[in-house]
């Protein structure tokens, strides 16, 4: 039972990058509002940590680039410092040894042609990913690391991923520059702290919403401990997340079906921290990608030298099969596929911290949630135009690099303008 009733503008629910977007330009345009957060912090699929050697790490979303414009501009403005990527030598592949460049060549080619590709055709038409693949013309090495990379980075198996879903989305990834990039020194997560610090007093922490009541007066935010009145509501939350809120009236069933068509993915993220960036000594990045198993994939993650470390991130059908041998076996798997692909000092971490966001409460369990309905083309456009009363704002509908960061931004600030004009037209006062 709900002890405490108020009553504001707007309700924004989630506290992830979106909606601390959302939130910020409302406290920019002096729209009142309440920020509900189902966690006890703020970020999301964006969150920090403590490894085994007291050191703050990154244990969600982490990199970023110069062709994202928001990010890199929030991060300047808060005067984060940024430490650059590492990645002269050579990358390496596994368990062929392939040429690297050539091998990213002849992948990306792939990805080159998929893009092209006419969705609204009718050879298109009820295709996977992994169906298209299996069909083209390349050898079967270039289709295992085309398959490996997108497993790895949408966190689902390509079986399962529509086609006209990648490519539409994968259009609206728009960076010439690498995104792996650039990293926070003080982890990325300081951005959700810095836009969280202004909102502080209309900020609510630990407090999930499980129903939302819409009527001809505006719309009623319930929570465990707290019922909120409002003329607007943003959910910026995950569409899996969601689609688990129970809304009365139903939602129309256009918008209802929009919400049942997605899917969370499965991704574990290790940050491996050792003495010495001994693949440097021999000339390597630690960059690794591996052709099997699908969804592997590794890289340096070093702060700077004294902080030498690699990333491995675990992704899709292979995070659900690793998570069944609990964290010491994770922890292992992970070193018996780095050692043949650096040496054998890859044996040897001084501490392996792990997130393991499969299943998360809060999100889901991967970077972003995804399109699985072959037959749902609209369900982005429907919960873009949302009800009178409800938008929803998350990184999936951003029209720019939707699942990131970057992405997370676009949406919430839109949401917001499109909430704030309705305010400025007259919706019914709460």
């Amino acid at each position: 039972m709900s002890s405490r009733t108020a009553i504001t503008d707007v309700v924004v629910v989630g506290a992830g990058f979106a909606g601390l977007a959302a939130a910020t330009a409302l406290h920019t345009a002096g729209v009142p509002f309440l920020l509900m957060e189902a966690r006890n912090r703020v970020g999301g699929r964006v969150e920090a940590g403590i490894n085994g050697l007291r050191e703050k790490v990154d244990l969600g979303g982490q990199f970023i680039c110069d062709d994202m414009p928001e990010v890199m501009a929030l991060a300047r403005l808060h005067d984060r410092q940024l430490t650059r990527a590492y990645v002269a030598g050579k990358s390496v592949v596994q368990p062929e040894p392939l040429d690297p460049d050539d091998l990213y060549a002849r992948v990306s080619a792939i990805r080159d042609r998929m893009n092209d590709v006419d969705i609204d055709s009718e050879s298109a038409v009820g295709l996977s990913v992994g169906a298209w693949t299996a069909v083209q013309p390349d050898d079967a090495d270039a289709k295992s690391g085309f398959l490996s990379m997108i497993e790895g980075l949408w966190c689902q198996p390509p079986e399962d991923i529509p086609l006209w879903y990648m490519v539409d989305n994968d259009r609206r990834i728009t960076n010439d520059v690498p995104e792996l990039q650039y990293f926070l020194k003080d982890s990325i997560h300081t951005l959700a702290e810095d836009l969280a610090r202004p909102l502080a007093a209309s900020m609510r922490l630990s407090m999930s919403v499980e129903r939302i009541s819409q009527d001809r007066n505006g719309v009623v935010i319930h929570a465990a401990h707290e019922t909120v009145a409002a003329r607007q509501v943003i959910i910026a939350v995950p569409p899996v997340m969601a689609g688990r809120i129970a809304f009365e009236p139903r939602l129309p069933p256009s918008l209802a079906g929009a919400l049942n068509a997605w899917r969370s993915g499965s991704v574990i993220k290790a940050l491996l921290r050792y003495a010495t960036p001994f693949w440097r000594d021999s000339g390597r990045s630690g960059a690794v990608l591996f052709l099997e198993p699908h969804g592997l994939y590794a890289c340096d993650a070093s702060h700077d030298v004294d902080h030498p470390a690699l990333v491995v991130f675990i992704g899709g059908s292979l995070a659900r099969q690793w998570r069944t041998l609990g964290e010491a076996g994770v922890r292992a798997a992970i070193v018996d596929h780095l050692i043949p692909a650096l040496g054998p000092k890859a044996a040897e971490p001084v501490d392996i911290t792990l997130r393991d966001w499969s299943d998360d409460r809060w999100s889901g369990g991967a970077y972003s949630d995804i399109v699985v309905d072959l037959a749902a083309r609209n369900a982005e456009a429907a919960m873009r135009e949302g009800t009178e009363t409800v938008r929803f704002a998350c990184s999936e509908l951003s029209p720019s690099f939707p699942g990131y960061i970057e992405g997370a931004l676009v949406a919430g600030r839109q949401a917001a303008a499109e909430v704030i004009a309705r305010l400025d037209a007259g919706t019914p006062a709460a």
